[in-house]
């Protein structure tokens, strides 16, 4: 949390530029809806956010217990955020388990709002500390700013004449809270209370329960006495480009960029899908959008899923399919029909932990090593990696464009602290999105000579035939077409002949890669961080951290893994040393270490989290030492 000095002492409101807050409790006490309000607060105040959901795998974990804590995570403020915090400097804490699992990442000093009412000896047993061990009451909160608030005896207290049973006044206990928080922090009421009378249109009864909440916590901090030495804080809006903007996820954005390249090339969207976390919300977004004539199909399994994209694509239509880890196993032997039958079709993998089921909910950059070579035979395909929730529009959008410009399949990477973490988007205008140009067969006229539905152009291309044309009837399937004439073909030169094309063709790619940036720092040095998707913003503060403090380091992040940048060997080239921090056991290290024959020092974290910029930092600074 970044502090200026200045302080207005009449009102008692100390200025910030950024603030980092978790809402952490059991799976059951609303702290995804929670963050998500105070994420759209702040998002609507003009605040710059980022935001990290952190919630259970299991359905209903036990309650009260540390594995059934749910968190959610955010960091706004008035310049530039790229992480929601490596450390937060407030926790509200609904109970003894939320505050056991997440106290050693609070900022010593740091605020804590406990839920005295989730302290209780129940709660306390559950949560490992013992009986007669309340941590509120024996030293261990002692180094932090604690403030004790009996949130659900308060909420009944407010709630009293609403009519509503005891139970669905508890369920209003995290809206006390949120109130209470925006008291706290100079925010507004209004935006919450808006979509709560949205969220609740056919419920009045609850949707004024859960109004009453707000304003009642946010009177408690009004009121209250308990905040009489502490003051308030405010953090102004940052500082924007001009344009109207929106909170975006992940996964918000990448179902965004599937309908606007579709709409940019003039062809149908279709996404075949099967429900996966952390990917569902693509399926779940594109489903809203049948009136720009999207159309989506939920299948029964994830072969269905791409199946039915790739029927469609045969068809003529921009064709997607969404997916997590095991997903992208399944979709494999499909995926390798969609290369040799030189069909568009993008494929958005939002990565989870594995192998296997792993870890559904937690985020990993899994899936790099199977998206590459993950196909029987020589199967290469594009692959593109986000580095942001707002960055997924533009990979996506990217990889569409891909798709259909080299009727190829492309994968394009996020992972599941992209897919559902968000951050403000200003919303671009059409005519700046690339123009996607798909390069149809013509209708064959009797003077014309045969179809050949692989003739290629000067980038290795075939056309793209629309069934039902006139005079483009062809064989298609997964066996082994003529060079040029389509028919099936056993020649053992053949075979190699098209391999080599198929592979060439993903080679061109190559003339829509841009060439590779330094995103922070010299262009040559001591040390090159270089990293690829979602460990973009760790990387990003711990270089200028580390720049500030003088060291001679620099940052370059890979967007397109396959082809890689033609100048990305040179870069390398330039420092003496290069670190690679991945959020799995290692991937793309290996694939520079074989493509550029050097040795960069691997970085692996493979716990089901992010990197956060203190652990790159860190590591940065141990390799320094050693040069």
């Amino acid at each position: 949390m970044s502090e200026s000095t200045i302080l207005n002492n009449e009102n008692m409101v100390t200025s910030k530029t950024s603030v980092s807050v978790l809402f952490a409790g059991d799976s059951g006490d609303g702290m995804q809806l929670t963050g998500t309000q105070f994420a759209n607060t702040v998002a609507v105040y003009g605040s710059d956010l980022n935001t990290f959901p952190n919630f259970p795998s299991e359905i209903r974990a036990p309650a009260g217990t540390i594995a059934g804590v749910s968190g959610f995570q955010l960091q706004f403020g008035s310049k530039a955020v790229y992480t929601p915090g490596a450390k937060f400097d407030v926790m509200v804490a609904m109970n003894a388990a939320a505050l056991k699992a997440n106290l050693n990442n609070l900022h010593h000093g740091g605020i804590i709002l406990a839920n005295t009412d989730g302290f209780d000896e129940k709660n306390l047993k559950l949560a490992g500390y013992g009986e007669d061990n309340n941590p509120l009451e024996d030293g261990t909160v002692k180094d932090y700013t604690v403030f004790e608030i009996p949130v659900v005896s308060l909420t009944r207290k407010a709630l009293a004449d609403t009519g509503l049973s005891t139970k669905n006044i508890d369920r209003c206990k995290n809206m006390f809270v949120l109130g209470t928080l925006y008291w706290l922090y100079s925010l507004p009421i209004e935006t919450t209370i808006e979509t709560l009378r949205t969220k609740f249109k056919k419920k009045a009864d609850v949707a004024e329960a859960n109004i009453m909440a707000v304003k009642a916590g946010y009177n408690f901090g009004d009121e209250t006495e308990m905040f009489s030495q502490h003051g308030r804080y405010e953090v102004d809006p940052a500082t924007q480009k001009p344009g109207h903007y929106r909170r975006v996820t992940g996964n918000e954005a990448s179902a965004l960029a599937l309908g606007a390249a579709a709409k940019k090339a003039g062809i149908q969207l279709f996404l075949g899908s099967y429900p996966i976390t952390p990917a569902s919300e693509i399926l779940q977004e594109l489903s809203k959008m049948k009136k720009w004539g999207v159309k989506t199909f939920q299948a029964e399994d994830e072969i269905a899923g791409v199946l039915t994209s790739i029927g469609a694509s045969y068809g003529g239509a921009l064709a997607a399919t969404n997916t997590a880890g095991p997903g992208l196993a399944l979709k494999s032997e499909a995926l390798g029909l969609a290369v040799i039958l030189e069909v568009p079709l993008v494929v958005v993998n939002v990565q989870r932990g594995g192998p296997s089921t792993g870890l559904p909910t937690k985020p990993e950059q899994s899936d790099l090593f199977i998206s590459m070579f993950g196909r029987h035979g020589d199967a290469p395909l594009p692959v593109i990696a986000a580095t942001s929730p707002v960055d997924c529009f533009y990979a996506t959008y990217q990889a569409a464009k891909i798709a259909v410009e080299y009727m190829a399949p492309v994968i394009c990477l996020t992972d599941g602290y992209l897919g559902l973490s968000s951050e403000p988007m200003l919303i671009p205008a059409p005519k700046d999105l690339a123009d996607i140009t798909p390069k149809y067969v013509k209708e064959r006229k009797p003077e014309d000579p045969p179809y050949l539905p692989y003739k290629r152009d000067e980038k290795g291309v075939r056309e793209w035939a629309i069934p039902g044309t006139k005079g483009l009837e062809h064989r298609i399937g997964g066996l082994e077409k003529s060079h040029e004439t389509g028919t099936v073909s056993h020649v053992p030169e053949n075979h190699e002949l098209m391999t080599k094309l198929r592979a060439e063709k993903i080679e061109r790619v190559i003339d829509l890669v841009p060439d590779q940036t330094i995103d922070n720092g010299n262009e040559e040095g001591d040390l090159l961080v270089l990293g690829w998707g979602s460990t973009y913003g760790a990387i990003k503060i711990a270089v200028e951290q580390a720049i500030e403090g003088g060291c001679n380091v620099s940052h370059a992040h890979v967007r397109y893994l396959n082809p890689l940048p033609e100048n990305l060997g040179d870069i390398l080239g330039k420092f003496k040393k290069v670190l690679m921090p991945e959020n799995n056991n290692g991937q793309l290290i290996h694939i520079i270490r074989d493509k550029y024959q050097i040795e960069p020092i691997g970085f692996s974290k493979v716990q089901g989290l992010p990197f956060n910029e203190m652990e790159i930092e860190a590591k940065i600074t141990d390799i320094l030492k050693e040069l």
